[in-house]
């Protein structure tokens, strides 16, 4: 694709009332999709996700693709493909119909699997991430009526929330159905309701598991505690190493990385984060910086004894979890090499250590030019009325460096149905209807632009 992008305005507003006379059902179809509890954590049922594999293969056969599901020792995936016009580019669309944990129950407004729609917003989990992302899809190419200007395969992932552990084996096994000119990840967030975005750089991660252990066995707090620490002080001491006075993340090796700095009030994002009054911002740097370009390091699990059921003993041994955000440049496993050499070295008191690789992802940061770019920048202009900005994003996807790797001549566009109150992972998960309209449109205009921008 070479050429500046070209679309008439009569086409432009035919495709605009075709998917806005389509919302209702798209709606339906996705209030559906959503009912379907489908976590990839393999301690939930599977059956589940199966389901939901299965009725995102169906929506893609009802825009007339050629539909297959694929599970190569994972959860399954689903590839619907639409052969490309002589001389015209491949798109690949993706998304992912998975979704996280639901979490406590007594957290959410409404039931997390009952999608509900209050105002204008529909809640449920996986009603923003990702199911909105294949009903997005599917609303652009039902305005094509499934015959766009350039070929369409649609890859719906089934463990994205999970690591995508089955992703490279898929890519080796049908990689020549999945090469494209362009990739269309509908994963990510816009800047705020009415403001489009591009998410130009993405955070790497690690986790990690550890053990720590101070005893052989666990003993009475009064009659050895004072000589002898117990594994649980000893591992918050150690946690407690990973950052500065400041808050900074203190490991040595972590890289930063410059970022577009866009301004974004303190007060917007302690009410998107939810910060209690009193608690304090912490790290160093504009925000943008702090959330897009530094690394984070988080304590995110720990097996250690209830309250209700903790007795004076000293604990002998602790697990824990803690992830890492890091800077997209930066190297998972040299990350992983220094976080390994910080923990062993700030070890208090002699404390033993067995420290583990959990998972790693590849962070992701594009230049932004060209065709295809300016292709999506025409369309999001046209469909919200403003013009999109470039972000960065605090979370990691490591399908993108997977197929960055794979197929390294495809411009990668980061788009995304979220926007900052939709509490994606959390309690009372939900979509702006108004932006997935607009989410809608503008990939539909986008498919249409992409097949003009030809070399």
């Amino acid at each position: 694709m070479e050429n500046t992008p070209v679309t008439d305005p009569a086409r432009s507003e035919e495709l605009r009332q075709r998917v806005l006379a389509d919302m209702p059902r798209v709606i339906d179809e996705l209030v559906e999709l959503a009912r379907i509890p489908s976590v990839s954590m393999t301690t939930f049922d599977q059956e589940p996700v199966r389901r939901s594999a299965e009725a995102t293969a169906e929506l893609l056969r009802g825009v007339g693709m050629e539909v297959e599901i694929v599970a190569e020792g994972g959860a399954p995936a689903v590839i619907g493909t639409l052969p490309a016009p002589e001389g015209a580019p491949t798109v690949l669309l993706y998304a992912h119909h998975d979704v996280q944990p639901p979490g406590d129950p007594a957290e959410w407004d409404s039931p997390a699997f009952e999608p509900t729609r209050r105002g204008d917003r529909l809640f449920g989990r996986g009603c923003a991430d990702d199911k909105a992302g294949v009903l997005a899809h599917v609303a652009a190419l039902r305005a094509h009526d499934g015959r766009p200007p350039v070929g369409v395969t649609v890859f719906v992932e089934g463990e994205e929330e999970f690591g995508s552990e089955s992703l490279p084996v898929i890519l080796e096994r049908h990689g020549d159905r999945l090469a494209c000119d362009a990739i269309v990840l509908a994963d990510s967030a816009n800047w705020k309701v009415g403001v489009p975005a591009l998410t130009t750089s993405l955070r790497g991660m690690v986790r990690v598991e550890l053990i720590l252990s101070t005893l052989s066995h666990s003993v009475h707090s009064g009659m050895y505690g004072g000589p002898a620490m117990d594994a649980l002080t000893a591992f918050s001491r150690l946690v407690a190493s990973l950052h500065d006075e400041h808050g900074d993340v203190a490991v040595d090796g972590l890289v930063t990385d410059p970022v577009t700095d866009l301004p974004m009030e303190e007060a917007d994002f302690r009410a998107e984060a939810g910060m209690l009054e009193g608690s304090e911002l912490v790290g160093s740097g504009s925000l943008p910086a702090r959330l897009w370009g530094k690394p984070t390091a988080s304590l995110i699990g720990l097996d250690a004894p209830r309250v209700d059921e903790a007795s004076n003993t000293l604990v002998a041994s602790v697990r824990g979890a803690l992830s890492f955000r890091l800077a997209p440049s930066q190297d998972p496993q040299e990350a992983y090499a220094a976080i390994e050499r910080h923990l062993r070295e700030h070890a208090p008191w002699g404390a033993r250590l067995e420290i583990s690789l959990a998972d790693s992802g590849s962070g992701f940061s594009a230049e932004a030019t060209g065709p295809a770019y300016d292709a999506a920048r025409e369309a999001f202009a046209e469909s919200w009325g403003a013009d999109a900005v470039d972000v960065g994003l605090g979370g990691s996807i490591p399908f993108i460096a997977m197929f960055s790797e794979r197929f390294p001549e495809a411009s990668i566009l980061v788009t995304g149905v979220e926007d900052p109150d939709t509490r994606a992972h959390g309690a009372n998960e939900s979509l702006h209807l108004g932006e997935f309209e607009r989410v809608c449109v503008a990939e539909a205009l986008l498919l249409e632009k992409l097949g003009t921008a030809r070399g």
